[in-house]
């Protein structure tokens, strides 16, 4: 008897906004120890800093129909002063960074949401490896320095491309890129 290799399942879509209720706060800040500080070493332990007693939590759920299932991305933004608008911590586990669509929806509801919030500058400071899906995004660089040890490039997006988002809670659908 002959059997057919097993496909692994992904979802057709994926819904990214911001965190509403505590799972998915909780879960986020799972994605980002998982990738900041087991992956990549840039924090021991724990990433989290006094940013997060104030920053808005962005969230990528995988979707099975209406249900989450799971969440697989994450970003944070907030306001340092009026107008000045920061996202930081973008995180895709590692399982989906290959659907390619979800670490741009990410970015783009960031940018989205704090344009309609009155942003009228954001900036983040982003891994240069990094770097090109941000160009690619209508960021441009602004400086390059090292923070926690490793090459960064400080980043601004240009807000024309960014239209405001006032729905953030419902967000954005990101569907996966189709295979060639």
């Amino acid at each position: 008897m002959m059997f057919e290799p097993i496909i692994p399942f992904r979802t057709a879509e994926y819904q990214v906004k911001f965190a509403t209720s505590e799972w998915e706060r909780r879960e986020a800040h799972a994605l980002r120890r998982a990738v900041f500080c087991k992956e990549q070493n840039l924090f021991d332990g724990d990433d989290r800093d006094a940013i997060d007693d104030h920053a808005i939590p962005i969230v990528a759920l995988s979707m099975l129909g209406v249900a989450s299932d799971q969440l697989v991305g994450t970003v944070r933004i907030h306001e340092a002063e009026p107008g000045l608008w920061w996202g930081s911590r973008l995180a895709v586990h590692e399982d989906f960074r290959k659907i390619g669509a979800l670490g741009a929806t990410l970015i783009k509801l960031a940018v989205s949401s704090a344009h309609a919030m009155g942003c009228t500058r954001f900036l983040a400071n982003v891994q240069v490896q990094n770097g090109l899906l941000f160009r690619r995004l209508h960021w441009e660089v602004i400086e390059e320095f090292e923070i926690y040890g490793k090459p960064h490039l400080r980043m601004q997006a240009d807000l024309a491309h960014y239209p405001p988002c006032v729905t953030p809670e419902a967000g954005f659908v990101a569907l996966p890129k189709k295979a060639a």
